[in-house]
C-alpha cells in the first residue's frame, strides 16, 4: 500500500467514526429547523447559518466518535457494528478519543463565537446527553435508554430554529417534540428485527425486556404523538393549512402501516413489517424536513 493509499484509508476510518448516516440525518433536521425559523421570522444571516450548521455538525460528529469508544465492547458482538473502527481495532481508543475531543472543541468554539448562547448550550447539552447519559449509562442499564437518546436526537432541529429565533417558544417545543417522538417508531422498529443481536450484546432495549408485542404498541402510541406534534404548528400560527393537511395525510399513512403490526404474528412476518416501518420513517423524516421550512410560506 502506498503512502497516499495509507492516508486515504486512515481518513476513511476516522470519517466512519462520525457515523455518516446518523450525522447526515441530524444535519438535515438542523438545516430544516434553521430554515423554518428563517421563513417564519423572514430573516436570513448567512454567517449564522454556516456557524450553526457547521458547529453543530462538528459537535454531533464528536459525540458519534466518542460513542464508538464507549460502545466498543457491544459493537464487537453485533453483526452490523463489529467492523467499526474502534471495535475492530483499526482505530485505537486513544486516537478516537483525541479525534472526538478535537471535533468537540472546534464545534463548541464555532457555536460560541458565531451563533448565540442558546444554540451553544443546546449543542453542549445534546453532546453530554448522547455520550454519557445515553451511551455510557442508560443504554446499558435501562429500558429507557431510547428515551434518553431521543432527547439528544431532537437537539439539532431545536438548535437550528433557536439560532434564528434566539428563544424557546411554542414552535421550539413542537419541533423538539416532533423529532423526539419520531425516534421511537424508528428505533423500536430496528429493535424488533435486530432483537437477537441486542439480546446477545446485553443491551436492554424494549423488545428484549418487554417483548415484541409490547414494543408494537409503543410504536403505535409514539407514532400518534408524532403526528399530533407536527400538525399543532398550524393552530399555533406558525404554518399554513397546506402544511397541516400534508403532514396529517402523511402521518395517517404512517399510522396505517403501524396498524399492520397487529395483523402479523411474531417472527419473520413481524420482522418484515418492522423493516417496512423503519424505511417509511426515513421517508417521513425527509418529508418533514422539506415541508417544515415551506410551512410558513404556504396558505
Amino acid at each position: 500500500m502506498t503512502e497516499r493509499e495509507t492516508k486515504t484509508s486512515t481518513f476513511r476510518l476516522y470519517y466512519q467514526l462520525t457515523k455518516p448516516g446518523v450525522l447526515s440525518g441530524n444535519v438535515i433536521t438542523g438545516v430544516s429547523g434553521f430554515l423554518f425559523g428563517v421563513t417564519y421570522f423572514r430573516k436570513f444571516d448567512s454567517i449564522l447559518f454556516l456557524a450553526t450548521i457547521g458547529g453543530m455538525t462538528l459537535v454531533i460528529a464528536a459525540a458519534c466518535a466518542l460513542n464508538n469508544v464507549f460502545d466498543r465492547d457491544i459493537d464487537k458482538v453485533m453483526a452490523r457494528t463489529k467492523t467499526r473502527g474502534v471495535a475492530s481495532g483499526a482505530v485505537s481508543v486513544r486516537g478516537a478519543t483525541i479525534f472526538a475531543c478535537t471535533l468537540l472543541v472546534l464545534g463548541v468554539a464555532v457555536l460560541a463565537v458565531w451563533s448565540n448562547w442558546l444554540v451553544t448550550t443546546i449543542g453542549i447539552v445534546g453532546f453530554v446527553t448522547y455520550v454519557w447519559l445515553y451511551g455510557a449509562l442508560s443504554k446499558r442499564r435501562s429500558i429507557h435508554g431510547t428515551l434518553v437518546g431521543s432527547i439528544s436526537g431532537a437537539m439539532p432541529i431545536l438548535a437550528g430554529y433557536c439560532a434564528v429565533s434566539g428563544r424557546i417558544d411554542a414552535a421550539a417545543v413542537l419541533v423538539f417534540l416532533m423529532l423526539f417522538f419520531w425516534q421511537f417508531p424508528e428505533f423500536y422498529s430496528i429493535a424488533i428485527y435486530r432483537r437477537k443481536e441486542y439480546a446477545k450484546a446485553g443491551v436492554p432495549v424494549m423488545t428484549v425486556v418487554k417483548g415484541v408485542a409490547n414494543t408494537k404498541v409503543q410504536i403505535f402510541i409514539y407514532t400518534i404523538l408524532y403526528v399530533i406534534s407536527t400538525v399543532l404548528l398550524t393552530p399555533f400560527g406558525y404554518t399554513g393549512w397546506v402544511y397541516f393537511v400534508a403532514m396529517l395525510l402523511l402521518g395517517l399513512w404512517w399510522l396505517k402501516i403501524g396498524l399492520g403490526a397487529f395483523k402479523v404474528p411474531e417472527g419473520p412476518e413481524s420482522d418484515a413489517w418492522a423493516r417496512k416501518m423503519f424505511h417509511f420513517s426515513l421517508i417521513v423524516l425527509l418529508a418533514l424536513s422539506t415541508a417544515l421550512p415551506l410551512g410558513p410560506l404556504l396558505p
